[in-house]
């Protein structure tokens, strides 16, 4: 597997080795022995259409360093550095996963993430080194001015909760630590 490094330190781009034959394909999709410290506690997948917008999420309590992998389809993916500490905070930065590239995304504690299908039946998946917290979880909207963030298209659909996101500048008003460290 190999460590690409992104604009964002800490963020980083794995992709695996792949064995490709008349058998079909084969790849690693973690090791333990990756070139970073990563024990997940939780596996979860999601199944969506095209045009269908999760995101912005994170969890202040129980924050999630997460891989974000494709298993089918494509999407477009989303992280937002939120490290009050951070020299790029308030930054984004953008992927597509697919089936395809096979390439995942290492998200650390500390940023938002959402994601776009850009095909029906896509399936994502999300390993997580912290359990999911719903009274810990807030949402950003995806279309906040101060982000700025540009996406390849208009969302066909996102729900109730992604439409009621709190703005950025709510976000940055807010105390909030991430490991017990205010940052």
């Amino acid at each position: 597997m190999k460590l690409k490094k992104t604009k964002i330190p800490d963020l980083f781009i794995l992709s695996p080795d792949k064995y490709l034959d008349n058998r079909g394909l084969f790849f690693e999709d973690f090791k333990t022995s990756n070139d970073f410290n990563f024990v997940f506690h939780q596996q979860n997948i999601s199944v969506s259409s095209i045009g269908v917008l999760r995101g912005l999420h994170l969890q202040l309590e129980n924050s999630q360093s997460k891989i974000i992998s494709v298993l089918n389809g494509s999407i477009y993916d989303v992280v937002v550095d939120l490290r009050k500490n951070s020299k790029n905070f308030g930054d984004w930065f953008s992927i597509i996963l697919s089936d395809t590239n096979l390439q995942q995304l290492h998200v650390p504690k500390g940023f938002a993430h959402g994601f776009l299908a850009l095909e029906d039946n896509t399936r994502v998946i999300y390993k997580v080194d912290d359990e999911y917290n719903p009274n810990s979880e807030i949402t950003i909207k995806w279309d906040d001015p101060d982000l700025n963030i540009v996406w390849p298209t208009r969302p066909k659909l996102i729900s109730e909760k992604d439409m009621q996101g709190i703005s950025f500048k709510d976000f940055k008003g807010m105390n909030y630590s991430f490991d017990n460290e205010v940052i």
